[in-house]
């Protein structure tokens, strides 16, 4: 156990002040997009460098980097436990496939009752690659605020990542033919080369080298590689939100659709509502015990929207509209998330200790 008294590393003190910090930093992002834009698009665009190497998106890498700390962040110790009880983890990565091939289709059958041309389908497209993506990472965080179970919602956030390569693209394809005109080609075509492609390089492999590092470092080189990587993810992940907020907003600035935001917030706000509910009802069917349920709940409802945000930069950078409504569901998550965790902490500091 640490010594209290032992001052905090420098690098550790402004990690911890930033997240404390972390919602109102979220939303400065928003507003410096909104206000100067123009770094933030020439971010966006990729980048060519010299001697034949592939062009640079900064977008992916920053994900890259903040994958590659929540990796590096996993109590491996932890994951036993799961041996012993994975019901909810199966459970968890059931519903991650479940919930979307429930909810879209019914978000489909309302946006086909408005006066939009094509239907909502740029929209139900924003919203498909969202509830593809893997479990969220910052879903810990909520899960430790909630006094959730930290290595069923760690077990759930590896598992659905590893998954990724199999499962993003298979929800894309079956997604697609909701859609028309040509969005459902193009999210077709983002399905087939987002499993090697994406969900591979950018989400599998960086997370899967942080978690090996904390499996074959030494204790103290491992301290010290934390004390680097974790303030700098945390400040990648601003910088990210940064990058796609400009990319959203500007666009909108550009062009102003007064409809089409409230569209994107609504269309966000039923499908965010949606997960959670479901993920809480399953919770209760399976008669979880408090912190347990916390965790799936959470996990069904939080999923990874910078990486939708980044998929939307790099394989559809001429629909920056479509950041819109991940921008408003990255915001609306964490919101319920933080219902769920009040509701359900006072449940699980009473439950009985395994």
């Amino acid at each position: 156990m640490t010594d209290p008294t032992v001052s905090r590393p420098p690098a550790d003190r402004a990690t911890l002040w930033l997240r404390r910090r972390l919602g109102r930093a979220v939303v400065l992002s928003y507003a410096v997009a909104l206000l100067l834009p123009a770094p933030g698009l020439w971010l966006r665009r990729p980048h060519a460098l010299p001697f034949g190497v592939p062009a640079l998106h900064t977008a992916s890498l920053l994900l890259s980097l903040v994958l590659f700390s929540a990796g590096l962040q996993v109590p491996v110790r932890a994951l036993g436990r799961l041996l012993r009880r994975p019901k909810a983890v199966l459970a968890g990565l059931v519903l991650h496939l479940a919930i979307p091939l429930l909810i879209v289709p019914f978000v489909a059958f309302l946006l086909r009752r408005t006066p939009d041309t094509d239907g909502g389908s740029g929209l139900l497209s924003a919203m498909i690659l969202i509830v593809a993506m893997p479990v969220a990472a910052g879903a810990t965080v909520w899960t430790g605020k909630g006094d959730g179970d930290q290595p069923t919602m760690v077990g759930l956030v590896l598992a659905s990542t590893l998954l990724s390569p199999l499962t993003t693209p298979l929800l894309l394809v079956t997604l697609a033919p909701l859609l028309s005109g040509g969005y459902a080609h193009t999210l077709i075509a983002t399905g087939h080369s987002a499993g090697a492609g994406f969900a591979l390089t950018t989400v599998v492999l960086p997370c899967a080298a942080g978690l090996a590092c904390t499996v074959v470092l030494a204790p103290r080189w491992l301290t010290r590689l934390l004390g680097t990587v974790v303030p700098l993810a945390v400040a990648g992940s601003l910088v990210l939100t940064y990058v796609n907020a400009s990319g959203a907003l500007g666009s909108f600035l550009e062009h102003p659709r007064p409809l089409l935001f409230a569209a994107a917030l609504a269309v966000a706000a039923l499908v965010c509502l949606l997960s959670f509910v479901l993920g809480r009802a399953a919770a209760r069917i399976l008669r979880l015990d408090a912190p347990v349920a916390s965790s799936l709940t959470l996990a069904c409802g939080m999923n990874n929207s910078s990486a939708s945000a980044v998929l939307i930069t790099t394989s559809l950078p001429d629909k920056p509209h479509l950041l819109l409504p991940v921008l408003a569901y990255g915001l609306l998550q964490k919101t319920a998330a933080n219902r769920v965790v009040t509701r359900l902490r006072p449940a699980a500091a009473s439950a009985p200790a395994p």
